[in-house]
């Protein structure tokens, strides 16, 4: 009997209170999306580091035929195939327990599987390149990627070794960027999110109050302040509910519109959040603005009840 007069009174005062319930659902709606949003911008950098740095590797680049920069390279002339064989025995015997691969790239591999890929036809800022205009390559795939800096202090420098280069320095700079937009996103959610807990708060407080006589009756005939409490902490979190549920629709659809749809299809080479993210995340974004309501309303009430 208590229970169906609960809810009979939620049900009065979702009734009575569609402008503050509206406005708490479109701060909720606004607050979540927010989080939603730097979630899945945090869920898209895992997914691509996780997917990249499982394939960088470090480039041993060989001595070129012609001039090079490099002191090591000095004769002019690309290292003999005894000379590459003595670069890999440096490895097997000083980085054994760094290094889990070695992949030697000639330079018509090079041009057959990397730079006609990127450079179809082989045209290159304006000029036609052919294998012999490579170089070719040791690639090192290593048991752990944050030892690159073993790998080139005992390579840099041997004779036919014109440069060692760790893939990851190409990435780094992106996932910088993406970090600090997660960084900027989080600040503005965390923001909205505390006036949301504010304005849910004042919300049902101002609707208790404009019920003061029936929450006075209520009392008179014994009431807790908890089942009277009760009707209105449910009302914020029933708003809350519905703010939070927009906030996952509207994620979906920039997802599947921006990134399924668009982003995806433009960018082969790198891997993307798709529904199943959104999915995953839902539960956690309509919980937690639940939850949060339910905290900010039963604070506030009770601080009203005991005035």
């Amino acid at each position: 009997m208590r229970f169906q007069f609960i809810l009979s009174e939620t049900w009065t005062s979702l009734k009575r209170n569609g402008p503050m319930i509206l406005s708490v659902t479109l701060v909720t709606f606004i607050s979540f999306l927010f989080i939603g949003a730097s979630g899945l911008m945090q869920a898209q950098i895992t997914k691509a580091k996780g997917d990249w740095y499982d394939k960088v590797e470090v480039v041993v680049w060989l001595c070129p035929d012609g001039s090079s920069q490099s002191a090591t390279c000095a004769s002019g002339k690309a290292p003999t195939q005894s000379e590459i064989v003595a670069i890999e025995d440096v490895i097997h015997t000083e980085l054994s327990d760094d290094v889990s691969k070695i992949t030697y790239m000639s330079q018509e591999d090079f041009y057959k599987n990397i730079f006609l890929k990127e450079y179809p036809n082989g045209l290159y800022e304006g000029r036609t390149l052919t294998a012999a205009d490579m170089q070719s390559s040791l690639r090192l795939k290593l048991t752990d990627p944050t030892k690159y800096q073993v790998i080139s202090e005992v390579l840099s420098g041997k004779t036919g070794v014109e440069e060692v280069v760790d893939q990851r320095q190409i990435f780094d700079p992106v996932f910088s960027i993406l970090n600090r937009a997660t960084a900027v996103t989080v600040v503005l959610a965390a923001v909205m999110v505390l006036v949301a807990i504010m304005l849910t708060g004042t919300t049902i407080r101002m609707s208790a109050a404009s019920r003061k006589n029936e929450t006075e009756i209520m009392r008179l005939v014994g009431a807790s302040n908890w089942t009277i409490s009760l009707p209105f902490i449910l009302e914020g979190v029933f708003a809350s509910l519905l703010g939070s549920v927009l906030s996952v629709v509207a994620l979906g659809v920039i997802v599947n519109t921006f990134v399924t749809d668009w982003l995806a299809k433009s960018i082969s080479w790198m891997p993307f959040i798709n529904q199943s993210t959104v999915l995953l995340m839902a539960p956690a974004l309509i919980l937690g603005a639940m939850l949060l309501s339910g905290i900010a309303s039963a604070f506030s009430l009770r601080r009203y009840l005991k005035a």
